[in-house]
């Protein structure tokens, strides 16, 4: 026996008992300093069970239960291995994330979408002919699978520029999973400018689960990171538009950060904290922008290359959301630690719940039946490689021609954890973000590491969770 290496160890704050968490089992559990120093002499103590007491033995035995001993290095080794591919291999649940349209009517300066240039006079966007083949491939998709969960996220640019697409998937795949027996969830997410009653009379009986939405700090500061093409501000209007809908469906709050618009996310937090409808946000969350410095795109884009090795950027989902994989644990890719740990701690302090910045993966790019459609019905592994056709892994008519293929192993071999060592993080954030690590270290194949983000969120994770045991 020997202890797991997925343990983490944390002492409590003014208290003798220590926080004891198993990232591979998500035990947690609070136990006394003796209890630390038996599962420190695991492993190291010859004949150790002889030498326990019974209150020692019946500690080992809890310890044992809850995976913080282990047979061997070889036999975790296989469970986690077996943990990846039961993940990627996962039918329960079939989910789809459908860019309706790569057209944007913002012109966010560090997006090369919405208004710059002629971008939105030839960006794409579905037809309903495509959106009609694309319910008849998600209908053979649930036959195949046995599926007995179905979300469907809608995307882009901005979805909402493509409304009939929108209803008329959502009103399509409602039936046939109804047909089915399959528990169906739509979410939408939407920089919020057309977000109206409309919107959600036509989205609320095809399940209806909320809207994700974005505001990039305070009033000023959204406005001029956020405006439409004419520099007009965006931030009264999509409050308002909150207003109106957040006491009939779930609203998620996610912002974009730097260096300069960082300090200003306090008084966004008390903004919103002072709102009417503050009790209807779930979720309120935010992530830094990537900014390196591209040579074919203008100051301040975000340069995400693409699979294929073009050195041209990624050209399809909203780079305000890019690698969310939905609005999944994802959406908080490219950590910049101390920042993120201190926005954290500042969305809780005014009572809304935000991502503990522990459980952060795998993401939707591990699971094989998660899949992204582009607006011309090609599909991708993630979110954040969509728009370029090195990076698609198929399309929805079936076709699959040699680069499809190349681009499908290559998501198929994704395993950046397998470089993490013994790293106690591994089961929950997988080696980190794809997309990050092909942007910031030019392969998705190397881990994109944010340890001590995620070592000074556990520790907060800790200490609130030993407050409710």
């Amino acid at each position: 026996m020997q202890p797991s290496i997925f343990n983490k160890v944390v002492p409590l704050a003014g208290r003798d008992d220590i926080f004891l968490m198993n990232t591979f089992t998500d035990a947690q559990l609070v136990v006394s300093r003796d209890v630390v120093d038996l599962l420190d002499r695991v492993g190291t103590t010859p004949n150790l069970a002889g030498t326990l007491d019974d209150t020692e033995r019946s500690a080992l035995r809890d310890l044992i239960e809850h995976g913080f001993i282990v047979k061997d290095r070889a036999t975790e080794q296989k469970a986690l291995n077996r943990f990846f591919h039961d993940v990627r291999e996962d039918t329960s649940e079939l989910r789809l994330t459908l860019l309706t349209t790569l057209q944007c009517n913002f012109a966010c300066d560090y997006c090369f979408q919405g208004d710059h240039g002629d971008y939105n006079l030839r960006a794409e966007k579905m037809s309903m002919a495509t959106a009609h083949r694309l319910c008849e491939w998600l209908e053979m998709k649930l036959d195949e699978l046995g599926s007995s969960q179905f979300s469907l996220t809608f995307f882009g640019g901005e979805p909402l520029l493509n409304q009939p697409v929108m209803f008329e998937t959502a009103e399509r795949l409602w039936r046939a999973t109804q047909d089915r027996g399959v528990e169906m969830r739509t979410n939408v997410i939407t920089n919020g400018l057309l977000l109206t009653p409309e919107v959600v009379d036509r989205l609320e009986p095809f399940g209806l689960d909320g809207f994700k939405i974005t505001l990039d700090g305070d009033p000023q500061t959204h406005d001029r990171m956020r405006p439409l093409r004419g520099g007009q501000g965006t931030f009264d209007r999509i409050i308002e538009n909150v207003r109106r809908v957040a006491h009939r469906c779930n609203i998620t709050v996610g912002g974009n950060f730097d260096e300069d618009t960082v300090d200003s996310y306090p008084a966004l937090l008390d903004f919103l904290a002072a709102q009417d409808f503050a009790d209807s946000l779930v979720q309120v969350s935010f992530k830094p922008i990537v900014r390196e410095k591209p040579t074919t795109l203008p100051p301040g884009v975000i340069p995400l290359t693409a699979v294929g090795g073009d050195n041209k950027p990624l050209g399809g989902t909203c780079m305000s959301s890019a690698g969310s994989g939905a609005g999944s644990a994802c959406d908080s890719c490219n950590l910049l630690d101390t920042k993120m740990s201190y926005l954290r701690e500042e969305t809780k302090k005014r009572g809304f719940a935000t991502m503990d910045g522990v459980h952060m993966g795998p993401c939707d790019i591990h699971r094989r039946h998660a899949y992204t459609v582009g607006p011309d019905g090609s599909l991708y592994a993630c979110p954040g490689f969509t728009g370029q056709p090195t990076a698609a892994t198929g399309h929805i008519n079936g076709e699959l021609e040699e680069h499809h293929r190349r681009a499908a192993a290559d998501f198929d071999s994704l395993a950046a954890w397998k470089s993490c060592g013994d790293c106690a993080f591994i089961p929950v954030c997988a080696g980190g973000c794809s997309v990050a690590a092909h942007s910031e270290l030019g392969t998705m194949h190397k881990p994109s590491c944010h340890k001590e983000s995620m070592e000074s969120a556990l520790v907060s994770f800790a200490e609130e969770a030993a407050t409710q045991m």
